[in-house]
């Protein structure tokens, strides 16, 4: 693997895991779609001429034009032993790949950096206790172990569907990655995410009438978390921040010195290094040197 990448390079937008409780406007657009009604933003836009600009936009768009002219996709069979999955993210510099059971002939869910954050924060006992279930465990002993028979069929969209059909399937089900799989061959042809969205919005956006909303703070409309945010000194151990990661589901931790100042950022994403590095062993070690060992870039 290449040491020189850029942590520029390296994406901090909160596409992984976002935080489930987070601040909400109190008043938001609602819109029906089908018996069901999901909510948008600030209330005091929706009876604007420009406020369904977007909705427009996405109900008008196929999952297909979202698709990158090229892209990369791995796909994992069950029975791939954990630690090489991880390894071939790593190798291949993506986030997540979809599973695929031999014995039923489908794909039967996705395989992200939250199973490795998982999967770290129920085994590590000590940096001299190997993580056996790691080096050892194959992923569908894991997804037995983790979802203890509550498996639920994979979440995914066809290539025909509207963009819009996208965003309401991310929100309706919590995800930040939905496979776009053609019906016909049952290909996975990309997998959807919030910033593949956006980067299809922000390359339009010179042709799309720009709502007012995007004249306020995000502060103004609520987008973020303002309160009790989680933050993980520098000196804790990574153990910590994993920790924190499961319990309070966010997807980065600002890193804060003794005097309370924020000197890093630690995301979901930096912890596939430990894979990279093989040092997934040592959770004893500092948020502090974690950074500073930083060499992976992911798409």
């Amino acid at each position: 693997l290449p040491a020189g990448c850029l942590e520029a390079l390296c994406s901090r937008e909160e596409e992984e895991e976002e935080e489930d409780d987070r601040q909400r406007s109190p008043r938001p657009i609602t819109f029906t779609l089908g018996n069901e009604v999901l909510g948008l933003g600030p209330e005091s836009e929706f009876q604007s001429p420009d406020s369904e600009v977007y909705m427009h936009f996405l109900r008008s768009h196929c999952c297909y034009d979202a698709v990158p002219t090229s892209c990369k996709l791995v796909v994992f069979d069950i029975s791939l032993e954990i630690k090489k999955a991880f390894v071939a993210l790593v190798a291949n510099g993506v986030r997540a790949a979809p599973l695929w059971d031999s014995k039923t002939q489908r794909f039967v869910g996705m395989l992200t950096i939250t199973d490795f954050i998982n999967i770290l924060h129920r085994y590590y006992r000590s940096p001299l206790v190997q993580i056996y279930e790691v080096e050892e465990h194959k992923i569908e002993t894991w997804r037995e172990v983790y979802l203890q028979g509550s498996f639920k069929p994979l979440v995914y969209i066809s290539p025909s569907n509207s963009l819009f059909d996208a965003v309401y399937s991310l929100i309706k089900h919590k995800i930040h990655r939905l496979p776009d799989i053609e019906p016909v061959s049952g290909n996975v042809l990309h997998i959807l995410t919030h910033k593949r969205i956006l980067k299809f919005l922000h390359i339009f956006g010179s042709t799309i009438p720009k709502p007012r909303f995007l004249k306020k703070t995000v502060q103004e409309l609520c987008i973020g978390t303002f309160r009790d945010v989680a933050v993980v000194p520098e000196t804790a151990p990574i153990y910590t921040a994993l920790e924190i990661f499961v319990d309070r589901r966010v997807s980065a931790l600002p890193v804060i010195n003794n005097a309370g100042q924020v000197v890093g950022l630690y995301s979901r994403f930096d912890v596939i290094h430990l894979a990279a590095q093989k040092t997934y062993n040592n959770l004893d070690m500092s948020v502090r040197e974690a950074l500073r060992q930083r060499t992976v870039c992911l798409e």
